[in-house]
């Protein structure tokens, strides 16, 4: 394994100004410096994780807060994390992951033993508990996801309020006049998740904007649910002509009921979805959909803290547009 003598040696430089390069403590040359890294990268040149902590005050580690806990789809979830995590590794920082269970005594944890450069939030609720604790740690944080009050802090996600709204927008451009929103759990609800929340608000607003009777239906992650929430729909509400989904477990199984009551899709009952990409196009029918742009927010995050660790100025609000996809769940009302 090379050393850093074995660097210099290769460089023709001092062991010091290898050290210097690293550290980025004192002032070199370009010229230098390009020398110095390439011999790094010849010969394979890994620095001490805690020597090189010491010598510049960083970890080189972010922490990045999970929500692995009811109510949550786990593989969408995933999703950020690993751009997260990959994009981190192009930044030369690795990421602890920490549960949501932690709360807020896991983030003063990481913050009192220095094992974190700066934290990244995810499913942050509308009065999350953990963002006056963020305030006061001052710790360099970017949220995934936006509080009621989210003054001075660093916050990117989709457009969720926007989200809801286009789908309510392309369906009444398609003549529909009655549809059904199909939400996440209810415990997503209660917890006041702001995605839950803000979709949920720009499909009402948008509804009740082209005069479209609209109803809101909670509905746990599981088959069984979804039989039921179809069944209910059905039956409450007769003229219904079109289904949003907000609840990616679920999609699956609302089709194959809607489709055992006789319903064909998008000839009776037409359908959008609120979800990732790939599981859009590869429902039966192919799902209209509003894009959930894991690894875009996911690469952006880290890019924004990366920037904050360097101390550069950041916008205080990124919100990724909201694009939906026509595809062969949705045609026009009968």
């Amino acid at each position: 394994m090379a050393k850093i003598e074995d660097v210099a040696r290769h460089a023709g430089v001092a062991p010091s100004t290898v050290s210097y390069v690293l550290s980025g403590k004192r002032s070199i040359t370009d010229r230098t410096r390009q020398r110095v890294l390439h011999s790094i990268e010849v010969l394979g040149y890994q620095p001490h994780a805690g020597a090189r902590a010491l010598a510049s005050n960083r970890s080189n580690v972010v922490a990045l807060v999970v929500p692995l806990r009811t109510g949550i789809h786990v593989p969408v979830i995933m999703q950020f994390a690993t751009s997260v995590v990959t994009t981190a590794r192009e930044h030369d920082h690795d990421v602890l992951l920490l549960t949501q269970n932690e709360g807020v005594a896991g983030l003063r944890r990481v913050a009192g033993t220095s094992l974190v450069d700066a934290v990244m939030v995810m499913d942050v609720e509308l009065r999350d508990e953990r963002v006056p604790v963020l305030r006061d740690l001052r710790l360099p944080a970017v949220l995934i996801g936006f509080p009621a009050d989210a003054e001075g802090l660093t916050c990117i996600d989709l457009d969720f309020t926007a989200a809801g709204a286009a789908c309510v927008d392309h369906l009444a451009e398609l003549g529909h006049r009655r549809v059904a929103l199909v939400g996440s759990p209810p415990e997503v609800y209660a917890r006041g998740t702001g995605f839950a929340t803000r979709t949920r608000n720009g499909f009402t607003e948008a509804a009740r904007a082209h005069g479209i009777a609209a109803s809101v239906h909670p509905c746990d992650a599981n088959p069984a649910a979804a039989r039921r929430v179809a069944a209910d729909l059905l039956r409450e509400h007769p003229d219904l002509t079109a289904v949003v989904v907000h609840n990616e477990p679920v999609i699956g199984p609302l089709l194959a009921a809607f489709r055992e009551a006789g319903r064909d899709i998008p000839g009776d009952l037409s359908m959008v979805a609120i979800c990732p990409d790939e599981l859009a196009e590869h429902a039966m029918p192919a799902l209209t959909s509003v894009s959930i742009p894991a690894e875009e927010v996911g690469r952006e995050a880290v890019r924004l803290l990366m920037a904050k660790l360097g101390g550069r100025p950041v916008p205080e609000a990124t919100l990724i547009e909201a694009r939906l996809t026509p595809r062969a769940s949705t045609a026009p009302a009968g």
